[in-house]
């Protein structure tokens, strides 16, 4: 079973955690929410409190993916987790997923994941991603990152990564199953 872990901080965007973690457990994929605060209960942007299933010290370096949602201040608490930065940088170097959606891709740019590759962040926060190619798409995929904009583009989002993780059919069928209907 794959698995997939998805960081929550303090003023995380709720829709950018929930969808994916819904979706991914739709298709067997062992989607987790991991609080990078030291508790168990974390605050969203909007006031909508999640349950982590893990705190980040409980996790190993077992994931196929790690996942950042955006929103703000979550954004900048998940770029101050030194953990986070150094279990990410280490996904990205062993060939491994890393996406992230929002906001968050400024994390993936500070810390030079996006460097040479093509990206997406929400709009006007282009700069942040530091060396990269600038994508127009809602959801961007290059080599082992993917990158989303917003959280209106959560669900393409979540699908792309079922996509990768799974199958493109599995996607297809989730996505008929929730009846999406894009544009």
């Amino acid at each position: 079973m794959k698995k997939v872990y998805v960081f929550l901080a303090e003023g995380f965007e709720e829709m950018e955690a929930a969808t994916p973690v819904d979706l991914l457990r739709r298709v067997n994929v062992d989607a987790k929410f991991v609080s990078v605060t030291g508790e168990k209960t974390v605050c969203g942007a909007h006031g909508i409190t999640f349950t982590a299933d893990l705190l980040f010290e409980e996790i190993e370096d077992d994931a196929d993916m790690l996942v950042l949602p955006g929103g703000m201040p979550g954004t900048t608490n998940l770029m101050a987790h030194e953990g986070l930065s150094e279990l990410l940088t280490k996904q990205y170097n062993d060939r491994k997923w890393v996406a992230a959606i929002c906001a968050a891709p400024m994390v993936l740019g500070a810390l030079g994941i996006v460097m040479g590759r093509w990206a997406t962040i929400y709009p006007g926060m282009e700069e942040y991603l530091v060396g990269a190619d600038i994508s127009s798409e809602e959801v961007c995929v290059s080599g082992n990152v993917i990158t989303s904009k917003a959280p209106g583009t959560a669900i393409p989002f979540a699908l792309k990564l079922i996509e990768v993780l799974v199958s493109e059919s599995y996607a297809e069928h989730i996505k008929k199953e929730i009846v999406y209907q894009q544009g």
